[in-house]
């Protein structure tokens, strides 16, 4: 049997061995690990605590297995809110795009299909389908229509086809973008249509490559159009699998929508996911997925607004200029400069999707911030995440604490029924929520 490394710094430098990965698969079952010394309040908003990184050589595995809704149930809304399925029966719903005339368009999508090499590789393999993420990607863009106003979709149909594994949209004039896992793609489109048969046009390549560890890549316009952002996340946890293999991830790009030329906007973000607008000065904010295996109290996920030509740490530090010990190749110099992001969310929330609020049909206390949608955790002991909140803004900058919007993804065994991820305003006063587990788009909206 390979000899167990001893070093958290080992670890990120070589696979797990035999032996640790074996405790691994165990820890998985049992979820009989390390847990967090600090409530997860602690890793919340402005000024985080952030305790020491645990040393434990195998990491926390505690994997809410993926269950499904039982028959007449749903997620909880908060007080002076109601929720509804929007649209049911989809194949893993994950993003969602809102078009002018009201028209719903949803990403059904999971990673591209590959086989897990390696016992590491096979194990994580494992977690993902406990937790939902196993079933292949229906490569589809469905149109959903409420045309009635409802608030149930009675128009369910396939819109765009045949993609590689698609997640980000976004509109622009009579023209549709999609971000597939390795390329932004353009689509005429025709107000009302329901159906795309054309095919589209490549606009500009995103990193992709055999490992795509982090594969899905959100997509904005800017305010005026002319510009495209996608995210695109890293290839590994802290760089295990070699810088170069980095090259042009943990990053946001800024395409040019008329002809495709890419710069990098910001970088040294592991893995940035939604975008949103600050409305009033044209903001650019984001929600990033910090790093796993140094304890469930560490790092927390973060929200912040997104400066051009920021560092934000990854993979050498976090947090500013805590730097990770796990990291060979150290630069100093870049930790030096390294951006201490505005709000943290908790860690492993693995918050995902951002939506701004509009202030319109919501109560008074939704008017002025963001909906964010946290997906859950793998990597904490007990959960964090598996629900909807909502951060209030003032002044452009976010204030005080989350208030839960959705929750009881979770059942009592703990397993999940859902899992939230996308988050969009419909324009008519409610919320939607993709729920890529329960694979229902749900509407939250003012309570009757």
């Amino acid at each position: 049997m390979t000899t167990c490394m001893t070093t958290t710094a080992a670890r990120a430098r070589r696979p797990l061995s035999v032996g640790a990965c074996c405790g691994l698969a165990a820890a998985m079952m049992c979820g009989c690990m390390e847990t967090a010394r600090l409530p997860l309040e602690a890793g919340i908003g402005p000024n985080p605590e952030l305790p020491p990184p645990d040393k434990n050589l195998v990491p926390t595995v505690k994997v809410a297995k993926a269950v499904g809704w039982s028959e007449g149930r749903k997620p909880q809304a908060a007080n002076g809110l109601q929720v509804q399925p929007f649209a049911e029966g989809l194949d893993h719903p994950r993003w969602l795009l809102v078009l002018p005339n009201g028209d719903v368009l949803v990403a059904e999508t999971n990673a591209p299909s590959k086989e897990p090499s390696g016992i590491r590789g096979r194990i994580m393999s494992a977690v993902q389908k406990r937790a939902g993420a196993g079933t292949p990607s229906a490569n589809r863009i469905t149109l959903l229509r409420d045309a009635d106003g409802d608030g149930r979709a009675e128009v369910k149909t396939p819109f765009l086809e045949g993609l590689n594994s698609p997640f980000g949209m976004a509109m622009v004039g009579q023209e549709l973008f999609v971000a597939n896992t390795d390329a932004v793609m353009r689509f005429a489109y025709a107000e009302g249509e329901t159906s795309i048969g054309t095919p589209g046009q490549k606009l500009a390549d995103l990193p992709a490559g055999e490992i795509n560890h982090h594969w899905t890549k959100s997509l904005i316009a800017s305010p005026d159009g002319s510009k495209l952002y996608a995210t695109v996340g890293s290839n590994s946890n802290v760089g295990e699998n070699g810088l170069e293999a980095e090259q042009g991830r943990a990053a946001i790009w800024e395409i040019d929508r008329a002809t495709g030329e890419k710069r990098l906007f910001a970088t040294g973000l592991r893995n940035p996911n939604g975008m949103a607008w600050e409305p009033r000065g044209n903001v650019l904010w984001t929600v990033v997925n910090e790093r796993d295996e140094i304890g469930s109290d560490l790092v927390p996920d973060y929200l912040t607004s997104v400066r051009r030509d920021g560092f934000y740490g990854w993979p050498f530090s976090y947090y500013g200029g805590n730097v990770d010990t796990r990291v060979e190749g150290q630069k100093p110099e870049l930790v030096a400069k390294a951006l201490i992001p505005d709000y943290a969310l908790g860690a492993h929330t693995a918050s995902l999707g951002l939506a701004w609020s509009d202030g319109r049909g919501l109560p008074p206390q939704y008017s002025s911030g963001v909906f964010i949608g946290q997906h859950g955790s793998w990597n904490r002991r007990p959960p964090s995440g598996y629900r909807v909140i909502y951060v209030p803004f003032q002044d452009g900058k976010p204030q005080g604490r989350p208030i839960e919007v959705l929750t009881g993804f979770l059942n009592d065994d703990g397993e999940a029924q859902g899992r939230p991820v996308g988050v969009a305003l419909d324009g008519k006063g409610g919320l939607l929520v993709a729920d890529d587990v329960g694979n229902t788009i749900w509407r939250v909206s003012a309570a009757q």
